[in-house]
This record gives C-alpha cells, sequence and structure tokens, in this order.
C-alpha cells in the first residue's frame, strides 16, 4: 500500500488554503523539513503570561484562559519538535504546572469552570466532580513532560516524580481505560525511556511492569473489527503504535495485519478535499463547531501523515 503523490499534494495544497497557521507550520517541520521557528511563533500566540496555554489551542474549548487541557496540547507540540528544555515558552509552561498541580491527587483539573463560558464540545462542559471521568488525563503525560523538563529544578521534579507515583498506582488497579487516558499513560512511557533507572528507583513499579501493563490495556481497548473505522469514534491501531517497533508490544497474532488494513485505511478513506472527517459532533454551538471541525481536519493530516511517513508509505 502506498500514499501517492496526488494526494499528498491535494492535502499539501489543502493545508495552505484551510488549516491554521499552527497546523500548517507543524506540517511543514514534518513533510517540508522546515525549522521550528514557526511553531515556535505560533505557539506563542496561545501562551498566556502565567505560562499556560489557552485560546481554542485545543479545537474543541475555547477557553482563553490557560488550562492544564490546553496546556497538555502544547507540550505534545513542544516535545514533538524536541525543543530544549532551556527554552523560554517551555521554562513558562513548566511554572504554570508547577502552579496548578493539586498535591493532594497528584492530578491537574482536565475540565476547569471557565470552559461553561465558551463554546465547547459538550464532555469539556464542567461540573462538581468531573475530574472522576478524566482521572489522571493528562496528569501522568504532564507529569512526564515535567520530568523530562526540569532535570534542574529540585521542585518541579520531586511534585512531578509524586504524580506519577499516584498514577501509576491507578494503572496497576486497572482492567480497562478510556483510550484518551490510555494514550496518556502510553506517551509518558515513550517520554520517560531515557530516564529508566531514575524511574525504577524513585517509582513503586518497574518501567518494565508498567510498559507491560500499557499495552495490555491497550490490546483491549483497539478496536479490531475495522468495519466501522471512520463511521464510529473508535481506537484504531494506530492510535497507539506510532513507529513499526511498536507491534511487537501488541500480543494479537494478527496485529501487523491491522496495522497493514489501519494503513489502508488511511490512505482510501479521504473525502474529495483531500481530507479527513472526523467521527464526532458537538450537537450544539454549531456555527463555532463548522471551525473546530476544520481545524481538526488539519490536525488529522498532519498526524496522520506523519504516521504514513513513519512506515515509510507516503510517496512526495
Amino acid at each position: 500500500m502506498r500514499f501517492k503523490n496526488d494526494k499528498f499534494r491535494k492535502q499539501q495544497n489543502w493545508m495552505f488554503r484551510n488549516a491554521r497557521p499552527l497546523e500548517l507550520a507543524r506540517w511543514r517541520y514534518h513533510m517540508e523539513s522546515k525549522g521550528k521557528e514557526e511553531i515556535f511563533t505560533c505557539l506563542k500566540a496561545f501562551q498566556n503570561h502565567d505560562g499556560g496555554f489557552g485560546h481554542g489551542i485545543e479545537p474543541d474549548f475555547w477557553n482563553p484562559a490557560s488550562t492544564p487541557m490546553a496546556s497538555w496540547r502544547a507540550a505534545q507540540i513542544l516535545k514533538e519538535i524536541d525543543t530544549d528544555p532551556k527554552e523560554e515558552i517551555v521554562q513558562n509552561l513548566v511554572r504554570y504546572l508547577v502552579s496548578t498541580m493539586n498535591r493532594n491527587t497528584g492530578m491537574w483539573p482536565s475540565s476547569v469552570p471557565g470552559n461553561n463560558d465558551h463554546p465547547h464540545a459538550p464532555w469539556w462542559h464542567w461540573k462538581e466532580d468531573v475530574q472522576a471521568n478524566w482521572m489522571f488525563n493528562p496528569a501522568v503525560e504532564l507529569s512526564a513532560y515535567l520530568i523530562y523538563w526540569s532535570q534542574n529544578n529540585h521542585d518541579a521534579l520531586k511534585i512531578s516524580w509524586e504524580s506519577m507515583a499516584k498514577a501509576l498506582d491507578h494503572l496497576m488497579e486497572q482492567t480497562e481505560m478510556d483510550r484518551h487516558e490510555l494514550n496518556n499513560y502510553k506517551n509518558a512511557i515513550d517520554i520517560l525511556r531515557g530516564d529508566v533507572l531514575e524511574f525504577n528507583r524513585r517509582m513503586p513499579h518497574s518501567f518494565e511492569k508498567v510498559e507491560k501493563k500499557v499495552w495490555k490495556l491497550i490490546e483491549g481497548c483497539m478496536d479490531q473489527s475495522y468495519k466501522n473505522w471512520g463511521k464510529d469514534y473508535l481506537a484504531l491501531p494506530l492510535d497507539f503504535i506510532n513507529h513499526p517497533e511498536q507491534m511487537k508490544n501488541i500480543q494479537i497474532s494478527e496485529i501487523e495485519s491491522l496495522v497493514e488494513k489501519n494503513l489502508t485505511f488511511y490512505a482510501t478513506s479521504l473525502t474529495d478535499e483531500g481530507v479527513w472527517d472526523i467521527t464526532w459532533d458537538w450537537d450544539q454551538y454549531p456555527e463555532e463547531f463548522a471551525v473546530a471541525k476544520r481545524i481538526w481536519q488539519g490536525i488529522l493530516i498532519v498526524n496522520r501523515c506523519k504516521i504514513l511517513k513513519t512506515f515509510g508509505v507516503i510517496d512526495h
């Protein structure tokens, strides 16, 4: 299966015509070997004076104030482009995260009251006790970023390892897990892979044991039917597997076939515009959702083309 050059060019043209500057900058970084500077410029437009991020960087809620969830999205992008921890944009984010974590729970609030005052998807609506729906999404991943970026910041390291320990205790008790929280754990493991000795010294569970637990839960979460891919909001194999070497972590005999089907699905499910449709709806704020949908289409193009490139199936 190949992702042909004509499809790539159609997506490239769509990105230049329709994408947010942030997604276009990411596209050009990954697919055209452009530099990081334009991504930094775009990200800074979403960063507030307190160091956190807002302003709809996560398109499904438009709260302009800093939130941990919007800051998590920015952190992913900063890590994606191997940002130096000494960069001001990173250090300001670290400052924000240190100041907003709940030390008792080890979590950051996933939804905040201010979300309700701005257009948002219903799952981002804040109410009392909503954190129970989110648990360590995105806290476990945020704590991993803090550890990764704070090697010379004792206070940040202390609270981030504390948060990680609580997150791992939660993980080891689970027999199933929401796809988003599970992806947070998988990303956290990837972020901390270079710090295994310190992880094992500090944490109540070994890195190897945690990694096996995460992939075992992924096996149960990943949709294997492929008949409803693109129709329902399902967890696809490539939502978790972003490199060929990671297939060995899945103890499913047909995993290579499933991944190949997923790659084929990506290559054959484009609209006439050259984009992938999203499989969710807000069912409210119809005008704002139309804008968010367009933004998400750009995000999907970047994220999925990164995977296609990694698997060596994209021609351009």
